[in-house]
């Protein structure tokens, strides 16, 4: 796994760079079964109106069925192979099990075509089996983390992530991850993690190079602020570059950069220990 630089044949190949992807299995073709038709929002909701700016076009891909919950317990699996995801900064791996059943799940770092992967209570602590946090070890390496018991994983799922299971308690049914922006949070004892850190460690490293590729993956211009009328942004108008003199806003005057829009009473505070911006331990950097 690495990161090809070109030459600087044309501006647009100036600098731009691209994955290598010599972990992927060469010859392999994404699992029709596990395949589904993605339909375009271009960032609107059902109603028509933009809700999220700077989206559209791209390429024509299909979205393939990931498996976040890792439910299927004590049935061994052989990893078939690792492929692309057009849809995702990490790599997929294909699981054949013994009962003839095909799954996807999230590729870890060093996980190999033919390696053997299991799930639930009792697998081996080892790279890509899924355990409940009561039988990870403290201190080691997670990703695909769930929130909750049997909903599946939301967090750590991109490329290159990895969170760290410092803390436990049986008792209270409550475990301590250290997260990936410095904050801690806790997670129910019960809920399940993977072994190890999300592959293609190397996708911070690639550069664009050129407008014509954010396109390709349906990100269109953004335009500044500043460079618009009045009528338009609240940064706009004035005699050359300014903004008004008032402070960094959004388009309906949400403030941005450095002001906090998190809601003070939102239920999922109770189960963050310590943020990653907090006003006691300063600002933590991004590890």
């Amino acid at each position: 796994m690495g990161v090809k630089k070109y030459k600087a044949n044309t501006a647009g190949r100036r600098n731009m760079s691209v994955s290598d992807f010599k972990e992927l299995t060469k010859g392999s073709k994404a699992e029709k079964s596990l395949l589904r038709p993605k339909r375009r929002t271009n960032g609107r909701n059902n109603q028509g109106i933009i809700t999220v700016r700077h989206r559209g076009g791209g390429h024509k891909k299909q979205f393939r069925l990931i498996d976040f919950r890792r439910n299927k317990d004590g049935v061994a699996a052989v990893v078939n192979s690792i492929q692309y995801d057009p849809n995702r900064t990490a790599r997929i791996a294909l699981l054949y099990y013994v009962d003839g059943e095909k799954r996807y799940i999230l590729a870890p770092e060093g996980l190999k075509e033919g390696d053997q992967v299991m799930s639930g209570s009792g697998a081996p602590p080892v790279v890509g089996n899924c355990l409940p946090l009561t039988e990870v070890p403290l201190g080691a390496e997670i990703h695909n983390i769930e929130l909750q018991p049997k909903k599946g994983a939301a967090l750590c799922r991109s490329a290159g992530v990895k969170a760290t299971l410092v803390a436990r308690d049986t008792e209270s049914g409550w475990a301590q991850i250290n997260m990936p922006s410095g904050e801690i949070r806790r997670v129910p004892v019960n809920c399940r993690a993977v072994i190890g850190v999300v592959g293609n460690i190397d996708h911070m490293n690639i550069v664009i190079g050129k407008a014509g590729r954010s396109r390709w993956m349906g990100r269109r211009p953004h335009v500044r602020g500043t460079a618009m009328n009045p009528i338009d942004h609240p940064h706009g108008g004035g005699e050359g570059r300014t903004k008004g003199g008032r402070h960094p806003v959004t388009p309906t005057g949400k403030p941005t950069k450095g002001t906090s829009t998190r809601k003070k009473r939102k239920p999922s505070n109770k189960a963050i220990l310590r943020r990653r911006k907090s006003r006691r331990y300063g600002v933590l950097k991004l590890s």
